[in-house]
C-alpha cells in the first residue's frame, strides 16, 4: 500500500468501526469512543508521513487510539471502572436554582465563543450540540459525507477549546 493511494474516506470507512468498537470496549462510553475515535483519525492523518508502510494501517490507528485514550484518562483522572458509575441524573438531582444561574451564564459564554467561530465550524457546532441532530441527520441537512462531518466537529470543538482556554 502507497502512501499516494491512501484514500481519507477509505482509510476512515474501513477502519471506523474496529477502532470505534476497540475504545467501546475499553472505556464502554459511547460517547467517549467516538470523540477518541474522531481524535485518533485526525491525529494520523496530521502524521500520515509517519506511517511505515510495513505496518498494516489498522495496527497503527489502534494504537494512536490507545494513547488518545490513555492521554485522555490522565487528563481527567478518570480510572475505566468509574465511567461505568457515573451517571447524569445524579447530577440533575443536586440541582439548585443558583447552580442553574452559573449554568445559564456559563451557557450563554459558550454560546457568544461559539459566535466567533468561522460560520462552517459554527453552523456544525449548533447543530450537534445545541439543535441535538445526529451526524448522519447532520450529514444529511449539509449535504456532506458523515466522515467529514465527524472531523468538522472534532476541528471545530478543537479551535473553542482554544478560544475558551485563552479566557
Amino acid at each position: 500500500m502507497k502512501k499516494n493511494d491512501l484514500s481519507f474516506d477509505n482509510l476512515l470507512s474501513t477502519n471506523w468501526d474496529y477502532v470505534y468498537n476497540f475504545l467501546k470496549k475499553k472505556c464502554n462510553d459511547d460517547f467517549l469512543s467516538e470523540e477518541i475515535t474522531i481524535k485518533s483519525f485526525s491525529k494520523a492523518f496530521e502524521k500520515i508521513h509517519l506511517f511505515n508502510e510495513q505496518y498494516k494501517f489498522k495496527t497503527w490507528i489502534v494504537s494512536i487510539a490507545k494513547n488518545q485514550l490513555n492521554d485522555y484518562l490522565k487528563k481527567k483522572k478518570i480510572r475505566f471502572e468509574n465511567i461505568e458509575n457515573i451517571k447524569s441524573e445524579s447530577f440533575k438531582n443536586n440541582f439548585n436554582p443558583e447552580e442553574e444561574l452559573i449554568n445559564k451564564e456559563r451557557y450563554n459564554y459558550v454560546n457568544e465563543k461559539i459566535d466567533e467561530l468561522k460560520p462552517m465550524y459554527k453552523e456544525i457546532i449548533k447543530l450537534k450540540y445545541i439543535e441535538d441532530l445526529s451526524i448522519n441527520q447532520i450529514s444529511q441537512k449539509l449535504n456532506q459525507p458523515v466522515n467529514t462531518i465527524k472531523i468538522k466537529i472534532y476541528r471545530a470543538k478543537r479551535i473553542l477549546n482554544q478560544i475558551l482556554d485563552l479566557e
